[in-house]
Protein backbone atom coordinates (compact mmCIF):
# COMPACT_ATOMS: atom_id res chain seq x y z
CA UNK A 1 0.00 0.00 0.00
CA UNK A 2 1.51 3.25 -0.94
CA UNK A 3 -1.05 5.77 0.23
CA UNK A 4 -2.30 7.12 -3.27
CA UNK A 5 -5.41 7.60 -4.40
CA UNK A 6 -6.15 5.73 -7.57
CA UNK A 7 -4.73 8.31 -10.28
CA UNK A 8 -1.59 8.16 -7.88
CA UNK A 9 -2.52 11.23 -5.84
CA UNK A 10 -1.62 11.62 -2.37
CA UNK A 11 -4.65 10.78 0.46
CA UNK A 12 -4.26 12.90 3.12
CA UNK A 13 -6.89 12.26 5.29
CA UNK A 14 -6.47 13.86 8.20
CA UNK A 15 -5.60 16.73 6.55
CA UNK A 16 -8.71 16.59 4.57
CA UNK A 17 -10.98 16.18 7.64
CA UNK A 18 -9.48 19.44 9.28
CA UNK A 19 -10.23 21.08 5.90
CA UNK A 20 -13.70 20.18 5.97
CA UNK A 21 -13.82 20.92 9.60
CA UNK A 22 -11.98 24.29 9.16
CA UNK A 23 -15.13 25.25 6.57
CA UNK A 24 -17.68 24.27 8.66
CA UNK A 25 -16.96 26.09 11.29
CA UNK A 26 -15.88 29.42 9.36
CA UNK A 27 -18.94 28.55 7.77
CA UNK A 28 -20.93 28.28 11.40
CA UNK A 29 -19.21 31.42 12.48
CA UNK A 30 -20.32 33.30 9.66
CA UNK A 31 -23.64 32.91 9.97
CA UNK A 32 -24.46 32.88 13.30
CA UNK A 33 -22.15 36.28 13.84
CA UNK A 34 -24.43 37.75 10.75
CA UNK A 35 -27.61 36.88 12.73
CA UNK A 36 -26.08 37.82 16.47
CA UNK A 37 -24.76 41.41 14.97
CA UNK A 38 -28.43 41.94 13.31
CA UNK A 39 -30.84 40.93 16.26
CA UNK A 40 -28.87 41.81 19.19
CA UNK A 41 -25.55 43.94 18.55
CA UNK A 42 -23.39 41.15 19.81
CA UNK A 43 -20.17 39.11 18.09
CA UNK A 44 -20.26 35.52 17.89
CA UNK A 45 -16.96 36.21 20.54
CA UNK A 46 -19.21 38.44 22.96
CA UNK A 47 -22.04 35.56 22.99
CA UNK A 48 -19.37 33.35 23.98
CA UNK A 49 -17.81 34.54 26.66
CA UNK A 50 -21.70 35.47 28.25
CA UNK A 51 -22.63 32.27 28.00
CA UNK A 52 -19.16 30.76 28.97
CA UNK A 53 -19.50 32.93 32.58
CA UNK A 54 -23.46 32.59 32.81
CA UNK A 55 -22.85 29.11 32.74
CA UNK A 56 -20.95 28.70 35.93
CA UNK A 57 -22.83 28.35 39.20
CA UNK A 58 -21.37 32.27 40.25
CA UNK A 59 -21.85 33.43 36.97
CA UNK A 60 -17.88 34.47 37.47
CA UNK A 61 -14.15 33.32 36.17
CA UNK A 62 -10.69 34.66 36.36
CA UNK A 63 -9.62 35.76 33.29
CA UNK A 64 -7.20 33.24 32.64
CA UNK A 65 -10.50 30.47 32.84
CA UNK A 66 -12.68 32.58 30.63
CA UNK A 67 -9.41 33.01 27.67
CA UNK A 68 -9.62 28.90 27.71
CA UNK A 69 -12.84 28.77 27.69
CA UNK A 70 -13.53 31.00 25.12
CA UNK A 71 -10.11 29.86 23.20
CA UNK A 72 -8.66 33.29 22.98
CA UNK A 73 -5.74 34.84 24.40
CA UNK A 74 -5.41 36.70 27.51
CA UNK A 75 -4.73 39.59 25.63
CA UNK A 76 -7.58 39.27 23.36
CA UNK A 77 -9.79 38.66 26.02
CA UNK A 78 -8.95 40.96 28.17
CA UNK A 79 -10.03 43.47 25.00
CA UNK A 80 -13.51 41.68 24.83
CA UNK A 81 -14.09 41.93 28.70
CA UNK A 82 -13.56 45.72 28.39
CA UNK A 83 -15.79 46.18 25.53
CA UNK A 84 -18.62 44.18 27.41
CA UNK A 85 -17.92 45.87 30.64
CA UNK A 86 -17.90 49.32 28.77
CA UNK A 87 -21.44 47.94 27.51
CA UNK A 88 -22.72 47.41 31.29
CA UNK A 89 -22.45 43.77 30.07
CA UNK A 90 -19.98 42.77 32.48
CA UNK A 91 -18.19 44.13 36.12
CA UNK A 92 -14.97 42.67 38.13
CA UNK A 93 -15.39 41.81 41.23
CA UNK A 94 -12.89 40.93 44.01
CA UNK A 95 -12.21 37.79 45.07
CA UNK A 96 -13.70 37.01 48.58
CA UNK A 97 -10.89 35.23 50.05
CA UNK A 98 -7.57 36.55 48.11
CA UNK A 99 -7.98 40.68 47.57
CA UNK A 100 -5.75 40.14 44.38
CA UNK A 101 -7.82 37.55 42.85
CA UNK A 102 -10.18 39.28 39.94
CA UNK A 103 -13.23 37.79 38.57
CA UNK A 104 -15.21 38.56 35.79
CA UNK A 105 -18.78 38.72 36.32
CA UNK A 106 -22.25 38.79 34.25
CA UNK A 107 -24.41 41.94 34.76
CA UNK A 108 -28.22 41.60 35.17
CA UNK A 109 -27.78 43.29 31.47
CA UNK A 110 -25.83 40.87 30.26
CA UNK A 111 -27.81 37.99 31.80
CA UNK A 112 -30.93 39.36 29.67
CA UNK A 113 -28.77 40.20 26.30
CA UNK A 114 -27.86 36.86 26.94
CA UNK A 115 -31.06 35.15 27.39
CA UNK A 116 -32.56 37.25 24.34
CA UNK A 117 -29.85 36.19 21.95
CA UNK A 118 -29.52 32.30 22.70
CA UNK A 119 -32.93 31.67 20.65
CA UNK A 120 -31.35 33.08 17.87
CA UNK A 121 -28.02 31.41 18.28
CA UNK A 122 -29.33 28.22 18.48
CA UNK A 123 -31.76 29.16 15.34
CA UNK A 124 -29.00 30.51 13.64
CA UNK A 125 -26.93 27.13 14.51
CA UNK A 126 -29.72 25.24 13.36
CA UNK A 127 -30.59 26.91 10.13
CA UNK A 128 -26.81 26.84 8.82
CA UNK A 129 -26.51 23.27 9.75
CA UNK A 130 -29.00 22.12 8.21
CA UNK A 131 -27.48 23.54 4.82
CA UNK A 132 -23.86 22.17 6.19
CA UNK A 133 -25.32 18.94 6.16
CA UNK A 134 -26.93 18.79 2.76
CA UNK A 135 -22.98 18.91 1.54
CA UNK A 136 -21.48 15.45 1.02
CA UNK A 137 -18.31 16.41 2.66
CA UNK A 138 -19.63 18.32 5.65
CA UNK A 139 -22.58 15.65 6.29
CA UNK A 140 -20.60 13.35 8.34
CA UNK A 141 -19.32 16.43 10.85
CA UNK A 142 -22.86 17.86 10.96
CA UNK A 143 -24.25 14.30 12.13
CA UNK A 144 -21.34 14.41 14.75
CA UNK A 145 -22.25 17.65 15.81
CA UNK A 146 -25.80 16.89 16.26
CA UNK A 147 -25.38 13.38 18.20
CA UNK A 148 -23.12 15.42 20.24
CA UNK A 149 -25.83 18.10 21.15
CA UNK A 150 -28.18 15.23 22.15
CA UNK A 151 -26.03 13.12 24.16
CA UNK A 152 -26.48 10.15 22.14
Amino acid sequence: MTGTDVDDRPRYVLAQGWCALSVLHGTIEAHVERDLQAAHGLSVREFSVLAALSDRPEAKMRMSELAEAVVLSQSATTRLVNRLEDRGLLGRVLCDTDRRGIYTAVTEAGHRLLAEARPTNEASLAEVLDTAGRDPELAPLVDALRRHRSGV
